[in-house]
């Protein structure tokens, strides 16, 4: 597997290019915005885009799928509970000011327990729900694509409309059951591994807590 990566758009968010090398496959994960970089990162790997897969909806996730579908109208793979979250995103978009295509509803709905592969790789899929009621996050073998539920340091926000603190307790519960050696690919900032944020994390050692979101 080879994992090529681009940081862009207003919120810094982390895309990923997954190739299998035995087949030249690949899938993005979370195409967020700038779109002309991703298919130039596409273009200079001479891997065949097959699918879409996204960890959750929110807008600096989401925003290059347009973009990227102009050039190959590959399938957007997203779990059933992120379609409000993803029906939002336009007026996200709008509040932040940030310029936006709104994509269309995701050909395939996923769900926990699921299998997705790109030529010879298999990736599990794990509901992981808290910061977006469909967060998943995508696991091969040692290695996870996890979205905006864990940082290196921090965890997602959960004070957005349709986060749940409690969810994401669990979901944060259910992770670091992985491996210590399992790398997390996140959605934002660095790459980290399980047994780093077990052990100075402070919302898995228990200095702190999700927040809930505060009504105006």
């Amino acid at each position: 597997m080879k994992v090529l990566s681009k940081t862009v758009g207003a919120f810094q968010e982390n895309t990923y290019l997954i190739i299998d090398e035995t087949t030249n496959e690949a899938v993005f994960v979370d195409p967020g915005a700038e779109p002309e970089v991703l298919i130039d990162l596409v273009r200079k790997s001479g891997a065949s885009l097959r699918a879409i897969w996204l960890t959750h909806a929110h807008l600096d996730h989401v925003g290059g799928i347009v973009g990227v579908r102009r050039v190959w109208k590959v399938p957007v793979h997203m779990h059933a509970a992120d379609l409000p979250v993803l029906e939002r995103a336009p007026i996200s978009a709008a509040m932040y000011g940030i310029p936006f295509d709104a994509p269309e509803v995701p050909e395939v709905l996923i769900e926990d327990g699921q299998q997705l592969t790109v030529g010879t790789l298999a990736f599990d899929v794990v509901h992981t729900p808290g910061h977006a009621p469909g967060h998943v996050v995508f696991r091969h073998g040692a290695t996870i694509f996890g979205g905006d539920l864990l940082f290196a340091g921090s965890i997602g926000r959960t004070d957005l409309p349709y986060a749940d603190p409690a969810a994401m307790e669990q979901s944060l519960e259910r992770i670091v059951q992985f491996d210590d050696a399992t790398v997390v690919h996140p959605g934002h900032g660095p790459i980290t591994t399980i047994g780093q944020e077990r052990a100075s994390n402070p919302f898995l050692t228990g200095v702190a807590r999700p927040v809930k979101r505060v009504s105006a």
